[in-house]
């Protein structure tokens, strides 16, 4: 029997097409400096080059991280590709405060054991204890999610 979504997390093509382009151009321009200005000592040629390299791979994989969506179940958030994000059992806290170090229109998940290093550019990331939900998301979205868990949360410690 498939579990009932709760709620889910997905990106507009607007935000997705916005932080692709951004990270493109980012490694574009680094590229273009680095080959164009004239007198650059060449191991700043170098740093530039693989900057920029690294902000075309970073532009090509949050496409493909962005073309996901998250779905929250009474039991746990997971990706649409079924990468298990946290399991609602093991949350220790969600924070989507003001001072909480979170992704832009997103919050803040504390497991109570760590978990494998996983980062879906622009949509999640986890690292340790700490998973963030956010990024290119729209807040109309992530703040849902993050209501509906606090309140599962609550729910199962009473």
């Amino acid at each position: 029997m498939a579990e009932e979504e709760l709620a889910r997390i997905t990106t507009s093509a607007s935000r997705r097409v916005i932080g692709v382009v951004s990270m493109l151009g980012l490694g574009g321009l680094m590229l273009w400096m680095a080959f164009m200005t004239a007198g650059m000592a060449l191991g700043w040629k170098v740093v530039l080059i693989a900057l920029g390299a690294g902000a075309l791979w970073a532009g090509q994989v949050m496409w493909q991280a962005t073309g996901h969506s998250l779905i929250l179940t009474e039991d746990a958030l997971t990706d649409s590709d079924g990468t298990v994000v946290a399991r609602l059992d093991e949350i220790e806290k969600v924070d989507r405060g003001m001072f909480a170090m979170k992704p832009s229109n997103g919050f803040i998940i504390i497991l109570k054991e760590p978990g494998s290093r996983v980062w879906r550019l622009g949509l999640w990331w986890r690292l340790g204890r700490r998973v963030a939900i956010g990024g290119v998301t729209a807040a109309s979205q992530t703040k849902p999610v993050a209501d509906i868990m606090i309140h599962l949360l609550s729910q199962r410690n009473n």
